[in-house]
């Protein structure tokens, strides 16, 4: 369609950039830095993860008033991949097929990938005794020694746990415990950055993560899931005046960890995983 010359529209049109770590990835291979840049690489992204074109630029002779800006962070079940470093366990107990099942003198060593490693965990905190078992004749157990009586190996709770949480590919402590005193991923990263808005390489606002609520998102009160603020536009944080992009202005978001430990931590996050920066507020552009 033609442009109308000399007539400008105002929309109320948000922008958006995000992070994702895809299924089956750590964070860490996705952003190996302590700062992640927001709208500065558009290139390759669906419209779920952005509404840019060009990176840090508004598109054409657009201008933009920030009104509000949100930090939204999702909160899915993660893939764990069945390929990679696996993890060891070391001197398992093996059991017999008899009944009650009698301790046999020989250990098993048990070798096994993230996601089945994770699988086990599940079954072992579902168990009365806090145990997961596994086949003696399984391919991922080496026995001590041969022995035709050996049905059974037993995996503890705490020794799975432990076993992950020493892998330079296991999760982090929040997703090996999700939702059981160790936190969630929401927190983890809301409580341990900051945030900040550049505007023609102007710092605009630099603020924790947690002054800027995302209000979107899924929300119960009784749900086992997080959200960041209540899901609703009026939670977030506004702009006491709005910040004005103009045309052909560079702009964008930064997100820093400044704990070199806690940041070591957060890149062990495994995907899905997608956490948005939204800039609200009105568009004008040229009337078609």
């Amino acid at each position: 369609m033609a442009v109308v010359q000399g007539i400008k529209e105002k929309v109320h049109l948000p922008i958006y950039d995000c992070l994702r770590v895809k299924p089956e990835e750590q964070l860490g291979k996705e952003e190996r830095s302590n700062t992640w840049k927001f709208f500065v690489d558009v290139q390759g992204k669906t419209k779920l993860e952005t509404n840019l074109q060009a990176a840090s630029l508004l598109p054409h002779y657009n201008t933009f008033e920030a009104r509000a800006m949100r930090v939204v962070i999702s909160d899915l079940p993660p893939k764990y991949p069945d390929e990679g470093e696996p993890i060891e366990l070391e001197e398992m107990e093996v059991y017999d097929d008899a009944e009650p099942p009698v301790l046999q003198n020989e250990t098993a060593t048990v070798t096994l990938s993230i996601a089945r490693a994770m699988e086990l965990l599940q079954e072992a905190r579902e168990s009365d005794e806090g145990e997961a078992e596994i086949d003696a004749d399984d391919e991922d157990v080496e026995l001590s020694a041969a022995n035709a009586n050996a049905s059974t190996v037993v995996l503890p709770l705490k020794d799975l746990e432990s076993a992950l949480e020493d892998s330079k590919e296991g999760p982090p402590l929040e997703q090996i415990r999700p939702n059981d005193g160790a936190g969630t991923l929401v927190g983890k990263v809301v409580y341990n950055t900051v945030t900040s808005l550049y505007v023609g390489e102007k710092v605009m606002i630099e603020m924790p993560t947690w002054f800027f609520p995302g209000g979107a998102g899924p929300y119960s009160e009784t749900g086992k899931f997080t959200t960041h603020g209540e899901p609703s536009p009026i939670s977030t944080f506004k702009f006491a005046e709005p910040i004005y992009i103009d045309k052909n202005q560079n702009f964008r978001v930064e997100m820093e960890i400044p704990d070199s430990d806690v940041l070591k931590e957060i890149q062990r996050i495994y995907g899905p995983l997608f956490i948005w920066v939204v800039l609200d507020g009105f568009m004008t552009r040229d009337v078609q």
